[in-house]
């Protein structure tokens, strides 16, 4: 969509007084290189061998010290997962200053640590913990496109570890930053590194326009055929959709009593079987709370959060979704911080959030993963009519200084479906470039 404030901040006469500029945030396309520039892979922690070995066989040049790159450092990967008293925290400054002074533009600040949760030792806790304030306070201070993120292993996670890695280091996370992401020791298969979901069977709801169109094109861009669902009245953009991505359409009410079944017995009759759904589809009737009235109070609890409870008892069927598959729902930071005007749309959102961390505990033993996004300002149709001024505010209020791609929404879902994060589950990563509400 279009934005008229940076496009007046990229004017000449901006850059001649020295306005300052939003970076052009670097974007994954197929065949990109993982990342630009020499990584630099430091730390005592058990899992810098394996990524610096990993990163070299996939042809990324990796260093132990900003003086060994010679140039800009496109990357820095900082395992502090051995650490086990704050005094090793100063390993944060004494690798990572110099590092992150060399960053090159749409740079990444990666830094791995054992999940607190896991541990039992207080001291052990604490310095584990203070890894995450470390890296939230970071991410705000980052500048030209860079972000930096938390990656926490649970046992030997190794898998896991490179997946979320990988994902942090390429275009594929470029709007997501200051995220914490937990990774278990649950094996994480793998893929095509350009088509990872090929062979893989995906139900979007909601695909016929803005983020849910994009999650159908990327998830089919990455090998998957698509279901493309929404309601009969979108019928036209639905099959525009399903035609572009080579998959079919199925026009449905999601809060329809049968929705769950109808979208299980399409998958399975048209395309065999059934291994991702995106639990896309919502609404927004905003209202102040104290003029809310019940029809815009239900209609948005319906649509947003009780039709998923719904379809998910037929989609987790015997005759659904396969084991080792991938449930992916779309919350958003009103649902973590809330937001003026939006007490239903804030409780169903967060609503999603409270059922992925209860049903991800309960299909794990089927190997089945449970996580959500939740977007922030991203520019979409229904962004566009927010008032202007308003609108400017909540493109700037985050550490990247700009809104959103619906695509950025995407890819991050991409990534939950792949095989390789088959060790992240009850996880929510807020797609919002480290917004200031709920930060």
């Amino acid at each position: 969509m279009s934005d008229l404030f940076t496009t007046i901040l990229g004017s000449p006469v901006a850059r001649r007084v020295g306005v300052p500029q939003p970076t052009r945030l670097r974007r994954y396309e197929p065949g990109m290189p993982l990342c630009d520039g020499p990584v630099l892979v430091a730390g005592g922690g058990r899992f810098a061998d394996g990524l610096a070995s990993w990163l070299g066989g996939i042809g990324v040049a990796t260093v132990r010290t900003p003086a060994e790159a010679g140039e800009k450092i496109g990357a820095v990967v900082l395992d502090l997962s051995a650490a086990v008293d704050p005094a090793e925290l100063d390993q944060l400054r004494v690798l990572g200053a110099p590092t992150v002074k060399a960053l090159a533009r749409n740079g990444r600040v990666v830094v791995i640590g054992t999940d607190p949760a896991t541990l039992s030792d207080v001291a052990q806790v604490a310095t584990q913990r203070a890894l995450e304030g470390a890296v939230r306070s970071l991410g705000k201070e980052l500048r030209a496109g860079a972000t930096a993120n938390l990656v926490l292993a649970q046992g030997d996670a190794s898998g896991g570890v490179r997946s979320a890695v990988e994902f942090f280091l390429s275009g594929r996370s470029a709007y997501v930053d200051a995220q914490v992401v937990r990774v278990d020791g649950s094996g994480s298969g793998e893929a095509d590194a350009r088509r990872p979901l090929a062979g893989k069977v995906a139900v979007v709801t909601g695909a016929a326009r803005g983020i849910g169109a994009e999650i159908a094109k990327v998830l089919a861009r990455d090998g998957a055929t698509v279901v493309a669902v929404d309601v009969p009245a979108a019928g036209d953009a639905l099959a525009a959709v399903a035609n572009e991505v080579k998959g079919t359409a199925l026009q449905l009410d999601v809060t329809a009593e049968d929705a769950g079944r109808r979208i299980v017995e399409h998958a399975r009759t048209r395309h065999r079987q059934l291994d991702i759904v995106v639990h896309n589809a919502g609404i927004t009737r905003d209202k102040l709370f104290v003029n809310m009235d019940e029809a815009r109070w239900h209609s948005v609890m319906d649509v947003n959060l009780r039709s998923i409870l719904r379809m998910n008892e037929a989609i987790l069927g015997p005759d659904g979704l396969v084991d080792g598959g991938r449930i992916v729902c779309v919350a958003s930071i009103a649902g973590i911080a809330g937001n003026r005007g939006q007490t239903n749309y804030g409780a169903s959102k967060a609503g999603v959030i409270g059922l992925v961390s209860a049903l991800s505990s309960q299909v794990k033993d089927r190997g089945i993963t449970v996580n959500a996004v939740a977007p922030g300002f991203i520019e979409t149709e229904m962004t566009a009519r927010i008032p202007f001024a308003t609108r400017e505010i909540g493109r700037r209020m985050n550490s990247l200084q700009q809104g959103g791609q619906p695509k950025d929404v995407a890819e991050t879902i991409a990534w939950f479906a792949s095989p390789g994060a088959g060790a992240v589950t009850g996880q929510v990563v807020r797609v919002c470039g480290q917004s200031l509400l709920g930060a």
